[in-house]
């Protein structure tokens, strides 16, 4: 029996060792909570290139990883269609021009008849002339000046109505003309659209076409985006974007720099939330950045929130739900301040020698 309390006491002298060797203390430490985020590079002014006309690609003039000026072509498309549609325009805005102008023959033939119009009406007027100045000497028949006064008024009406079908005919051609105009114009521009030129200063970082491939105008062939300014991507959860603002400090980790913490800032929050991932869209710039970016590359980033020094922490798996921690009294309920990943600030009013042990 002896021997039984004396491992009895052995064993529970070990297990209070254990225990009491698994405890850890408050410690007063700095303090920062911040909103954490993964991250992905991407090149700013980053943007696919479309062929504005369908056709078969002929050939890249540039390759990836060439750099590329506002301009330079970079491909060029083979489409007969454009040609035809301008010459067809082209042969359309001569007739236009054709008839709207000082030797139009539509032209001509209206002023034609309105000479001849012209012509009628003053024999009428005449013969009208003739046979009232009869009438008023009692020569001839009220009937007769009636029929020559009618045919004056008929003749003189048409004159009229022949200068007004020639102020329509003019507009209308004049019209004609312009729409004639503007579809060549337009037809001329197409054909431009053969040879695809980049739309701004960076570098050709992907072609995703290859020679005498069929695309369309629906079909990115190439990305394009800066060389020197890259931007980091992050997607932040809706419970946490309402404590973002600009220019705050960002601290980004990168797989490729795995030794390295660069520091960033934020420079744009997107207002739409995402319905598929229910996360903002937030973008940061470097503030010193790698010596090598590349788009895609991933990480890690912690925006920073709010920074505190010499507080009261405790570990967070030493916390529990209910904010209680695991004491030699039993369950302690602290009141939490800020946190972050691994640290939380205890607001209570404890001893920093307080041993505080796992949660069971």
């Amino acid at each position: 029996m002896k021997q039984l309390f004396i491992s009895f006491f052995i064993a529970l002298a070990l297990w209070s060792c254990s225990n009491d060797a698994k405890h850890i203390t408050p410690t007063v430490s700095n303090l920062t909570e911040s909103v954490y985020s993964s991250v992905i590079i991407q090149p700013d002014s980053n943007y696919e290139v479309f062929a504005a006309v369908n056709g078969i690609l002929d050939r890249f003039l540039v390759s990836e990883g060439d750099s590329v000026s506002i301009g330079q072509p970079i491909a060029q498309v083979i489409n007969t269609m454009p040609k035809l549609n301008a010459q067809n325009a082209q042969v359309a805005l001569q007739l236009a021009q054709q008839n709207a102008g000082s030797n139009s023959t539509i032209i001509g033939n209206i002023k034609d008849e309105i000479k001849n119009a012209e012509l009628n009406a003053q024999n009428a007027k005449v013969n009208f002339d003739r046979q009232q100045n009869l009438w008023n000497q009692n020569i001839g028949s009220k009937v007769e000046l009636d029929a020559r006064k009618l045919t004056y008024e008929t003749a003189t009406n048409q004159v009229k109505m022949l200068q007004d079908k020639l102020k329509r005919n003019q507009y209308e051609l004049n019209a004609a003309l312009n729409q004639a105009r503007i579809q060549y114009q337009t037809a001329a521009t197409n054909t431009k659209d053969f040879t695809i030129v980049s739309k701004i200063n960076g570098m050709c970082y992907s072609i995703n076409k290859s020679k005498g491939e069929l695309i369309s105008a629906q079909m990115p062939i190439a990305t394009i985006g800066s060389s020197s300014k890259f931007i980091i991507e992050m997607l932040i959860d809706e419970v946490d974007i309402a404590q973002l603002e600009l220019n705050q400090k960002i601290l980004v980790t990168l797989d490729a720099y795995k030794n390295n913490v660069f520091e960033a800032r934020i420079v744009k929050i997107y207002p739409s939330k995402d319905q598929r991932t229910q996360t903002f869209k937030v973008e940061g710039e470097f503030v010193t950045k790698p010596e090598k970016l590349f788009p895609g590359l991933s990480g890690e980033a912690n925006i920073v929130i709010s920074s505190k020094d010499n507080i009261v922490t405790i570990p967070n798996e030493y916390i529990s739900e209910n904010d209680e921690v695991n004491t030699d009294d039993g369950m302690l309920k602290v009141q939490i301040g800020v946190k972050n990943m691994e640290m939380s600030e205890i607001i209570s009013d404890i001893d920093t020698s307080l041993k505080i042990y796992p949660l069971e």
